[in-house]
């Protein structure tokens, strides 16, 4: 079971973060397709990576916020 928490983006912050824990019984294999399809497919780039002891891993993602101002007068 993969876990993940999010981060919520402080009003100055460009980027927004997301952490996720792996355990150690997760393959090498699975592990890379897992962050290929967040990296293409939610826009998420690795940040920083840590092997835990008893060999879990945790991984930290990250993403520019997009903010849109509106254009309309509405």
């Amino acid at each position: 079971m993969v876990t993940s928490t999010r981060g919520r983006p402080s009003s100055s912050s460009r980027l927004e973060w997301r952490v996720i824990e792996i355990p150690r019984d997760v393959p090498r294999a699975d592990t890379r397709s897992l962050l290929t399809e967040q990296a293409e497919y939610g826009r998420w780039e690795l940040a920083r990576s840590q092997i835990l002891y008893g060999g879990a891993r945790r991984v930290w993602l990250r993403r520019r916020v997009m903010r849109v101002q509106r254009t309309d007068a509405a």
